[in-house]
């Protein structure tokens, strides 16, 4: 990763400081997530946590703007995370924010209020930006013996697509599984696609989901590849490769919840587990049989999900349908994970070994 852009501190040198606390905040469309760690032997250990549904961009996409409900609503929600930045005396932070923030005319004077009302300094990253760090995040759940793997993080506002090319990479990386991925030097091409389950909800309607709301869903999520596709060709380089999928988003960990017959989310059982496409299908079959309230009563899903969850399932099927892949290993991991190997590798610390786990979504 390059030199991280705005908003946080840098040691004068890159020493390693015994007692540095880190804190990495990813503030989304639909969700503001904070994690709170230490450096270790094994990568990190996550000391705090914090996650909660916001829905900041809510009516941004018709309105050009964050309405003043859900600009208050975030608010409090980053009251929570500075305090807890506070009581565990983060000495070194990263804060950004996303897709909602990129796209509203008010962004600005948002990022200001929440300066002025929690003392928070977020940035808002690019695409680009996003893109990497989510990559960072979830790189030592790529299996070591494909050539080719795609990494999408499905967002509220947007979408994250990479591709990795895993074929020309140094052999010690395929052997040594305490060997970390360069992600600059084996990104062979990435967009954002301007739809996310928010906007797609939004959009198509996301409580009374029927099989032919369901496919004008996928044929939009499939025209906005497209280009993409056209402009690189994956489906044809792929073609006889090894490839899969590695999925980092809420919608990708729900789907295995359901599939994995879950009785309570166990990200344990849920970050890492691997699936096949007629698993997904499946699973998105069923949810679009059920009613609102029957996909409100899955223990996976729950209230804040249940309007969004299909539109979420319909993006993965239009990534499917592009590109063929059989396998998707799902990550509850991501930005936040990202941002801290990010800041830790600046800082010195050893970065070899698997991220620890995160103890909430």
């Amino acid at each position: 990763m390059g030199a991280a852009e705005g908003g946080h501190h840098r040691g004068a040198e890159a020493q390693p400081q015994p007692h540095s606390i880190y804190g990495a905040l990813d503030l989304g469309t639909n969700n503001c997530r904070l994690l709170i760690a230490k450096p270790s032997r094994r990568g990190f250990l996550v000391i705090d946590a914090f996650s909660r549904i916001i829905r900041l961009g809510e009516g941004v996409l018709s309105s050009g703007r964050l309405s003043e409900t859900a600009m208050a609503r975030t608010i409090e929600a980053l009251k929570v995370c500075a305090d807890k930045m506070h009581r565990r005396q983060v000495t070194r932070s990263r804060l950004i924010a996303t897709e909602a923030c990129r796209i509203a005319a008010n962004s600005g004077e948002f990022i200001a209020r929440v300066r002025r009302e929690t003392g928070l300094a977020i940035e808002i990253v690019t695409q680009e930006t996003e893109a990497k760090l989510a990559v960072s995040g979830c790189a030592s759940l790529l299996d070591r013996n494909c050539d080719w793997a795609l990494v999408f993080d499905i967002g509220g506002g947007s979408s994250e697509l990479i591709w990795l090319d895993l074929a020309g990479l140094d052999n010690r990386w395929r052997r040594n599984l305490h060997d970390r991925i360069d992600v600059q030097n084996s990104i062979a091409a990435w967009t954002s696609l301007p739809i996310g389950v928010v906007t797609l909800a939004e959009r198509h309607g996301g409580r009374d989901v029927t099989p032919g709301r369901y496919e004008a869903m996928v044929a939009d999520v499939m025209a906005a590849i497209r280009p993409f596709e056209a402009q690189h060709r994956f489906t044809a380089r792929i073609a006889g490769a090894r490839a899969h999928f590695l999925g980092t988003s809420g919608t990708v960990t729900t789907i295995s919840g359901i599939h994995l017959k879950l009785p309570v989310y166990e990200r344990s059982r849920v970050d890492g587990c691997w699936l096949n496409a007629n698993d997904v299908r499946s699973v998105s079959k069923r949810l679009i049989g059920m009613s609102y309230a029957e996909r409100v009563a899955q223990p996976c899903i729950g209230q804040e999900r249940a309007d969004l969850v299909l539109a979420g399932c319909a993006i993965l099927e239009a990534l499917l349908r592009v590109w063929p892949c059989q396998r998707l290993r799902v990550a509850d991991r991501g930005l936040r994970e990202g941002i801290l190997a990010t800041l830790m590798a600046e800082d010195g610390h050893d970065r070899k070994g698997r991220h620890p786990s995160p103890p909430a979504r």
